[in-house]
């Protein structure tokens, strides 16, 4: 039972999931980028500092408007990585140690976006953008029971089975 309330959630967790992250990411990049909410702002050009917080922005921003999810969120992903072994992890062994816990978590979180795909309310599932599932059809989410119902009844209609 509650196996089957969770799948049938699933698709709207994974949209929640990633509109979160996406946005704690965009904000920690625009707060390196201008200067805001406590943070300092970074040289423009230089590296790694500012091109990481642009890629935040634009990463960031793309995987919580869900515009291209699974290639951000794998970019992203990618950089959060670099930045712990480059930065973090040169203090300490363990990400408690040497304050790397917010590059590995944000890292983990985008590699598990890059898996699952955009869920729920994405941009690229609009029709307009080539329909209902992540990443160009190819979402690896289970169908929900509606759909797979729909799919089975629409096999049995176009095979003129239903007569």
């Amino acid at each position: 039972m509650l196996v089957r309330v969770l799948e049938r959630w699933q698709e709207q967790v994974v949209g929640v999931f990633r509109i979160v992250v996406g946005f704690l990411f965009a904000t920690h990049g625009v707060a390196a980028l201008f200067g805001v909410w406590g943070d300092e702002r970074v040289e423009v050009f230089v590296w790694p500092g500012w091109w990481a917080a642009g890629i935040q922005v634009v990463g960031g921003g793309c995987v919580m408007l869900g515009v291209g999810t699974r290639y951000a969120a794998l970019v992203c992903s990618g950089s959060m990585a670099y930045a712990y072994f480059s930065v973090h992890q040169a203090g300490a062994l363990l990400p408690v140690e040497n304050g790397g816990e917010k590059a590995a978590l944000f890292s983990f979180a985008f590699l598990l976006i890059g898996f699952l795909g955009s869920g729920a309310w994405a941009v690229e599932r609009m029709a307009v953008f080539g329909g209902r599932r992540s990443g160009g059809g190819s979402s690896r989410l289970p169908l929900t029971d509606r759909e797979r119902e729909r799919s089975v009844n629409a096999s049995w209609s176009v095979n003129g089975s239903d007569q």
